[in-house]
């Protein structure tokens, strides 16, 4: 039974959007590219680092609202490859912000069932966090509500670039032919193997881009671009988008299936 009431009380808009999404069109997997925490800060006249420290609270807010919809997985973009162009002081800040996440939030991960993992090149981040990150990856790896993952030193290319290594590798050991290379081969060697592709895709703060996040798995994936900046996202706006994308017929390179015709 989804937990609504926390999230969307009885009479308000959520709420009225929410019985209004059949339960077998909820998504089950949103991935969140996550942008617009400078132009928070700016508008406010606060220091970027502002931003992110205030998107952190949306962060928290998006998962709990995930988990008490149902929604069985929750890809967040956290920090990109291309990220490490940044100044460095902002960098640091980001980074300082992702142990502070993971030590206040550990618990509540717990509590709610939620079970966690980081993808990406995350061997490259500094021993700390990757401590960090192996111990929630631990704590919570009995949970059986929430698939939360979230994508540091990311990249869809580095992905892609990985998985053909991984190939080549196991080629030269005589343990992969080429008739074995196929799309489920592929897709059970991304960083995301174990989860169903995107349902819905969505992207904060008006941008029309994908930003190099999860190329393969978006083939067919449903876009809902929202103007609002990162920090303000909240519960209300994830329901907005679920109910957009309940909305729609989704193709998959065929056609829907109400226009579906018996074979004569």
């Amino acid at each position: 039974m989804k937990d609504v009431d926390r999230i969307a009380p009885p009479g308000s808009e959520e709420r009225k959007l929410l019985e209004s999404i059949p339960p077998e069109r909820f998504p089950k997997h949103v991935a969140i590219i996550m942008d617009g925490n400078g132009r928070w800060a700016k508008k406010r006249g606060l220091p970027r680092v502002e931003g992110h420290r205030a998107g952190i609270e949306a962060v928290r807010s998006t998962v709990e609202a995930a988990a008490r919809l149902e929604i069985p997985v929750l890809t967040l973009y956290a920090f990109s490859t291309e990220n490490w162009r940044r100044p460095r002081w902002e960098v640091l800040t980001l980074m300082a912000l992702l142990k502070e996440y993971l030590n206040k939030e550990l618990h509540t991960l717990v509590e709610n069932n939620i079970r966690f993992r980081p993808i990406g090149r995350i061997h490259e981040l500094e021993p700390e966090i990757q401590q960090g990150l192996a111990h929630a990856v631990e704590a919570t790896a009995a949970n059986t509500g929430l698939f939360f993952q979230i994508a540091l030193n990311y990249s869809g290319r580095a992905e892609l670039t990985d998985t053909v290594r991984e190939a080549v590798r196991l080629a030269r050991e005589g343990k992969l032919r080429e008739d074995d290379v196929d799309e489920a081969w592929v897709a059970a060697h991304l960083a995301t193997a174990g989860t169903p592709d995107p349902d819905l895709l969505i992207r904060t703060s008006g941008e029309m881009r994908i930003s190099n996040f999860l190329l393969w798995q978006i083939a067919y994936t449903e876009l809902v671009i929202t103007p609002v900046l990162w920090p303000d996202f909240r519960a209300r706006d994830l329901i907005a988008a679920v109910a957009d994308y309940a909305r729609r017929e989704r193709r998959f390179g065929g056609v829907p299936e109400a226009e579906e015709t018996e074979e004569t």
